[in-house]
């Protein structure tokens, strides 16, 4: 069965609010894999609201209500990415760094792919197999891979491969032809077939309870034992990122040591787990909003850790104010 449903035809006079935010957390997980942008992608779909209340006459129930959504969506989105840069993770445009070097070049939050909870782009409604598949087609390095195709082949690969459009209805979509729908499906495939993401996966509760409590004793040593050989330790907004237990444990010794006493909460980020941190100006001082982080694992063991040095990312998760 397609992913739109072509029986929902709805005259555009007996629309209302319900049936179009019905469609949002959807609309907003397509808009995020083409922006790599949480802020980008929640503006986005507002935009697309309002120009489909403006030309609900125009529209008249002509098709299904999701197809006309989306169509107006990949517009939006094609018109930001017109003209913009590549977004990306610290992996993807530095070399690896010791953890004596400095935190190298902090680039501007548009250059980065931020992080999203997963409760904005999960239908409350869906099934389970439903959700387990939105949550790994949001997944970090996905969302970052996606990034490297062309805005026109990204919507290609997304509608079809994630979304499971049929060719014939992204054609439409497009305004294109079947056979130019399905030469760029081969070619979106073959980038990220050349580009793989890695053998990461979501981490479990039990392994993040672990970690947090390590970090929240901040023994070092705990936390060390939780990491991968392969593990990684990335900070946006600057370029440097870690490999290595060894390197890792360096970089707490060291200058992470400034992260001693903060405050953490669980979170559902990117199809994992994850915390945000809010961490003391000084002895006695308040907590503040400090990183929203997102961890994935193999076998028992972290393999990535994405700290996201984003204070005003904190608040797009809507955590109420952490216990002093």
């Amino acid at each position: 069965m397609s992913a739109v449903d072509t029986g929902s035809r709805i005259t555009g006079r007996r629309l209302t609010s319900d049936a179009f935010e019905v469609h949002r957390p959807a609309l907003l997980g397509y808009c995020y894999r083409m922006l790599g942008s949480a802020a980008d992608a929640d503006d986005a779909v507002q935009e697309t609201m309002v120009r489909a209340w403006r030309s609900l006459d125009s529209f008249e129930g002509r098709g299904p209500v999701e197809a006309w959504l989306y169509r107006i969506a990949t517009n939006v989105c094609l018109n930001l990415l017109r003209g913009r840069g590549r977004r990306a993770l610290p992996m993807d445009v530095s070399d690896v760094s010791p953890a004596t070097a400095g935190l190298g070049r902090a680039r501007g939050a548009e250059a980065w792919v931020e992080p999203i909870p997963d409760r904005l782009v999960t239908h409350p409604d869906a099934d389970p197999g439903e959700v387990a598949a939105t949550r790994e087609s949001v997944r970090l390095a996905f969302v970052a891979a996606l990034q490297l195709l062309p805005p026109r082949q990204r919507a290609v690969l997304i509608l079809r491969d994630v979304l499971r459009w049929k060719a014939e209805e992204v054609a439409t979509l497009l305004g294109t032809s079947v056979a130019s729908v399905k030469s760029a499906l081969q070619r979106a495939r073959a980038t990220l077939a050349a580009h793989p993401t890695g053998p990461a996966a979501p981490v479990d509760r039990a392994l993040l309870d672990r970690y947090l409590d390590a970090f929240g004793r901040y023994d070092v040593d705990a936390l060390v034992r939780l990491l991968h050989e392969d593990v990684t330790l990335s900070m946006p907004p600057y370029d440097l990122w870690l490999r290595g237990p060894d390197q890792v444990r360096a970089w707490l010794a060291g200058r992470g040591g400034e992260c001693a006493g903060s405050l953490l909460v669980p979170i559902e980020v990117n199809g994992t787990l994850g915390f945000t941190q809010h961490r003391r100006t000084g002895p006695g001082g308040s907590p503040e909003p400090f990183a929203v982080t997102a961890i994935e694992g193999v076998g028992g063991l972290v393999t990535a850790v994405h700290a996201f040095l984003d204070p005003a990312g904190v608040a797009r998760f809507e955590l109420p104010p952490p216990s002093v």
